[in-house]
């Protein structure tokens, strides 16, 4: 089971690849600014995966309406979350979960998926500015998706 809404969010800081280069994702960065969306999702390169970030990127600026930035968390290298990302053209911040203590501390792993190891469940999470949960869910199998219309009225009531 997800860490329960009420919770106080694990704090992480996980590498993103970027144009740049290397750069940390750090949650706290956004406590006191922005309420964060995290979705976490089991490997880059998959169909339902693909789906879900690239209808989010199509949807972004709902998200940024809401005053909230969105972070997508999967074990998958930076390397091969950037390559992914610029196939499918994934607006999202990706961030590297690879030695898998983010998924541990957030109680979303999902064991031996297809047999080829641990990954990421399927899982999305509202921490509001405070860094408090405000809104867990992991979906029932990797195939579904996170309920968007309760996590989109989740950052509503935070307005």
């Amino acid at each position: 089971m997800p860490i329960p809404t009420g919770s106080k969010a694990p704090d992480f800081t996980l590498k993103s690849k970027q144009a740049s280069g290397l750069v940390d994702v750090k949650l706290s960065n956004n406590f006191g600014n922005k309420n964060t969306v995290l979705l976490f999702f089991p490997a880059a390169f998959t169909s339902v995966c693909t789906k879900e970030m690239c209808d989010l990127t199509a949807g972004l600026n709902a998200y940024a309406g809401l005053g909230a930035d969105v972070i997508g968390i999967s074990v998958d290298t930076p390397f091969a979350q950037e390559a992914w990302a610029k196939q499918e053209k994934i607006g999202i911040t990706l961030a590297s979960d690879l030695n898998k203590e983010v998924i541990k501390k957030y109680q979303v792993v999902f064991p031996m998926l297809a047999g080829v190891g641990d990954t990421a469940a399927r899982a999305a999470f509202v921490v509001d500015k405070s860094g408090v949960v405000q809104y867990s869910e992991q979906t029932p199998t990797p195939k579904d998706l996170p309920n968007f219309e309760a996590v989109k009225a989740a950052l509503t009531k935070l307005k």
